[in-house]
């Protein structure tokens, strides 16, 4: 499966990105960085 993850680098979003990587979907990250941090997606 594909996914939009917008606010990719909050807490739920990175969260949710990495229980779908893990399952081996294709993840594509969204987030103007106001609120998230680089860090958890990096």
């Amino acid at each position: 499966m594909r996914a939009l993850i917008t606010g990719g680098a909050g807490f739920i979003g990175s969260h949710l990105a990495d229980r779908l990587l893990g399952r081996g979907d294709q993840v594509l990250l969204l987030d103007d960085l106001s609120t998230g941090r680089l860090s958890n997606i990096a």
